[in-house]
């Protein structure tokens, strides 16, 4: 496709996304109405929504249109699972500048959608607006399907916590791209595309998952959040945290203990949840850690092998 969205127009531009756009089985309206229609044969609807804003969130010349869309799903459809829910549907908010590329605009569309064919789920709608800079509003909806929502808030003394997915590796991939750097690959596409394990959320809720959430801003920080709305202490084990070879050795190559990376990097969306200590829990998951009771007097605590871990504290958009 040549030309800019500015040449396509609004309506020209929307032409071009939606035209690429599948339905599944829960939509039953889609892209070209007022408003979409997703079933919800639950009775409830999982929603959450995430912005990303260029050069903040992502770089075109780090990530290509397609990663940049299959990553912006990705983080919201991983919201969805980590609350044991399937996902749905999703809806896009695109403001980009007239100048960009219509290229750009559809295979940021190709990457949404086919993240969305691995997660079960359909983009079903959304809204352009020309603006200064591209900025993508991502909204995601799931189906519980008859089960309660598994939240940050009940995690229980004696329960055991167990992980599921990559940790560390976007993490491990941002530090290799911010020193120009395009290799070990793995680590760089870990970054640019997350594969968070959509299914294990649902299966986490049917295994009687006590608490869950996806590791977004670190393991170390969003177990924080968990141990905060369940008055609970998390205690992990360094010795049980995988630690690959190759990022031990890009670690040792940048001057960075790589369990920085697992405990701290964000952007997996990996997940990890708490579990009574008699779960027969698949091969997939792998216990790193414990829940007790808080000591009195503070809100609950994650420690690493019994000390504060305080090398680094996770992502917060306003700490700096």
């Amino acid at each position: 496709m040549q030309g800019t969205v500015g040449e396509l127009g609004e309506f020209g531009l929307i032409r071009e996304l939606t035209a690429r756009l599948p339905r599944n089985r829960a939509v039953d309206l889609g892209p070209g109405d007022d408003a979409a229609v997703v079933r919800a044969p639950d009775g409830r609807v999982v929603a959450t929504t995430d912005v990303l804003l260029e050069g903040r969130h992502f770089r075109r010349d780090w990530s290509t249109a397609y990663d940049v869309g299959r990553k912006s799903a990705a983080q919201n459809l991983a919201d969805v699972a980590a609350m044991g829910a399937v996902p749905t549907a999703l809806l896009l908010g695109l403001v980009v500048p007239a100048d960009l590329p219509a290229t750009w605009a559809t295979e940021l569309m190709d990457g949404l959608r086919d993240e969305c064919r691995v997660a079960g789920a359909a983009v079903v709608g959304g809204d352009v607006v020309r603006g200064d800079t591209v900025m993508l509003a991502i909204t995601a909806l799931g189906d519980l399907q008859g089960r309660a929502p598994v939240t940050r808030s009940g995690a229980r003394p004696g329960d055991v916590v167990a992980v599921t997915g990559w940790l560390g590796w976007s993490a491990a991939g941002y530090t290799v791209l911010s020193r120009g750097f395009r290799s070990p690959r793995a680590f760089v596409e870990a970054h640019r595309r997350p594969e968070p394990p959509y299914h294990a959320g649902p299966a986490a809720a049917q295994l009687g998952a006590t608490a869950m959430i996806d590791v977004s801003d670190g393991l170390v920080a969003d177990l924080g959040h968990v141990a905060e709305a369940s008055g609970v202490d998390i205690d992990l084990r360094a010795a049980d945290l995988d630690v690959p070879a190759q990022m031990a050795d890009i670690g040792q190559a940048v001057g960075v203990d790589p369990l920085v990376w697992v405990l701290s990097g964000g952007e997996d969306h990996a997940i990890v949840a708490t579990f009574p200590p008699d779960t027969p829990l698949p091969a997939r998951w792998r216990v790193v850690g414990a829940v007790s009771a808080a000591r009195p007097g503070r809100t609950g605590a994650v420690t690493v092998d019994g000390a504060p871990w305080d090398r680094a504290g996770g992502w917060d958009h306003f700490s700096a």
